[in-house]
């Protein structure tokens, strides 16, 4: 019906999709999920013949048509502002009816009226559709698109702003129709839209399909079942700290302010004239080329960098150079960077791995008690590798790796987590893995997070701020502060 391979397509100037091998055949039901961003619209767009390709190659013209959410709020808001009131007087045009807009596209009576019963909406069509429900007008949109015989209908977030009861209906109502031979695709936001009867799944990040293939393939795949894990347990509360162990309140001050701030050798500066601070609640992203003072920027925040006490730099309440002892600094601060996880080559287990966390160690010299025991297999049970507690650490994945080291730096909840370059080196199905788990932590959480990277598009959701470090053309680097 549909294939692309080794394909790239144009989102925007800037932006684009990536299908490496995708092929959808008659009688197939694909489910694709991706987060916000993840590319899940431009794919809708893609299965309709609405992006170029660049590159690659693509096959198959079915007639594709695409209805979504933002199609129908779209719709709803035009209806309200013409009308610009709540009340229908008797001489007040009270806009399109739902009959009208069933048939606006196809006069085709006797079919719609057979959709319209087959929904469950035929009582409604002289209803005016604005006063519709989300899940009433869901239905007739998708009557109205079936009208149009598509061969493949894209429905893309089909069950976003519907009631419970609404999905349920609606649920049914895609299974009749797949079950009637009408080809299928949906795209949602969380695993657990997912149809029971969809035959295919494919996984979105970063405008990418990184992952698809039939169903039991798919959720075969461990980091899938990690994904679905953390999904799953988002409502969960994140493990304590030990008890006697979390570092003292710090209250509302920010956790770092930066005045003036240079940094030189010699002749050479590395940064410039920084004012820059840290407010309660905000995560930053920091982004910039190799070489912009990124990784020195990290070093006088972690108390490592001698340059800090003659600078105009508070940490965590304290100007540097007022006494304090790194680490009193380091006590307040979880760190993972490229450069730990290679140093991180002991032979050692997941299980060791966390409860070196809690005494600051790359690896385990301090017999743990039973509250440190507890605390990192809860830790363990949040990341879905439980089962992986007493393998060797080095025969996992890269990115299970990573997401230790990650769990490893939370876990006496430090009031400041730095994540150096977290996804190089992972693939795209790990690099979404270790996104997803950044993001559960910073919405549980009271830790801050500085999230550093070279690509704005790494950021997970749930960062608040950017710190770019901007080439000036004069050799040095100008520093952007923006809100995101």
């Amino acid at each position: 019906m549909l294939q692309w391979h080794c394909a790239s397509l144009a989102i925007s100037d800037q932006k684009t999709l990536k299908l490496p091998e995708l092929a959808i055949k008659a009688g197939e039901l694909w489910s694709f999920i991706g987060g916000n961003g993840s590319g899940k619209t431009a794919l809708a767009k893609a299965l309709c013949h609405e992006l170029p390709l660049l590159a690659g190659t693509t096959g198959g013209n079915a007639k594709a048509l695409r209805l979504s959410f933002e199609q129908q709020q779209k719709l709803a808001e035009t209806e309200w502002q013409m009308r610009n009131t709540d009340m229908v007087a008797e001489d007040e045009e009270p806009g399109l009816t739902a009959e009208q807009l069933l048939f606006d596209e196809c006069d085709n009576i006797d079919k719609g009226m057979l959709l319209a019963q087959q929904f469950g909406i035929q009582p409604l069509l002289s209803r005016p559709y604005r006063y519709l429900s989300s899940g009433e007008g869901r239905k007739l949109l998708l009557a109205r698109a079936l009208l149009q015989e598509p061969e493949l209908l894209v429905l893309d977030e089909p069950f976003d702003g519907l009631d419970q009861q609404a999905r349920e209906h609606l649920h049914t109502l895609l299974k009749e129709l797949y079950q009637q031979g009408q080809a299928l695709v949906l795209i949602v936001n969380r695993f657990e839209e997912i149809p029971d009867f969809s035959t295919h799944l494919g996984l979105l990040s970063d405008c990418t399909l990184t992952i698809q293939g039939t169903r039991q393939q798919v959720l075969a795949s461990t980091e899938i079942s990690q994904l679905i894990h953390i999904e799953n347990g988002a409502t969960r509360p994140l493990p304590p700290p030990p008890m006697g162990s979390a570092p003292h309140e710090l209250g509302k001050a920010p956790l770092i302010i930066m005045r003036n701030l240079t940094v030189s050798y010699g002749e050479q500066t590395i940064i410039h004239r920084l004012d820059w601070s840290v407010s309660a609640g905000e995560h930053w992203q920091i982004t910039g080329p190799n070489g912009a003072g990124k990784s020195t920027l990290l070093s006088l925040i972690t108390g490592d960098h001698p340059q800090g006490y003659c600078n105009d730099l508070t940490l965590f309440g304290r100007r540097r150079g007022s006494g304090e002892s790194i680490w009193e600094i380091k006590q307040h601060i979880g760190y993972v960077s490229p450069a730990l996880h290679l140093e991180y080559r002991v032979s050692t287990t997941p299980l060791t791995v966390i409860l070196s966390g809690f005494f600051d160690s790359i690896g385990l010299y301090t017999q743990p008690g039973d509250q440190h025991l507890r605390l990192a297999h809860e830790w363990l049970e949040l990341l879905g590798l439980s089962a992986e507690a007493n393998t060797p650490f080095h025969t996992l994945s890269f990115g299970q790796q990573r997401l230790l080291l990650i769990a490893r730096a939370m876990v006496k909840h430090p009031p400041l987590l730095i994540l150096d370059e977290p996804l190089q080196g992972l693939d795209p199905l790990n690099r979404h893995l270790v996104k997803e788990v950044v993001s559960l932590l910073l919405q549980q959480g009271a830790t801050q997070l500085l999230f550093v990277s070279h690509h704005v598009e790494d950021a997970p959701r749930g960062l608040t701020h950017r710190l770019a470090f901007v080439p000036d053309n004069q050799g040095g680097y100008r520093y952007e502060q923006s809100r995101l």
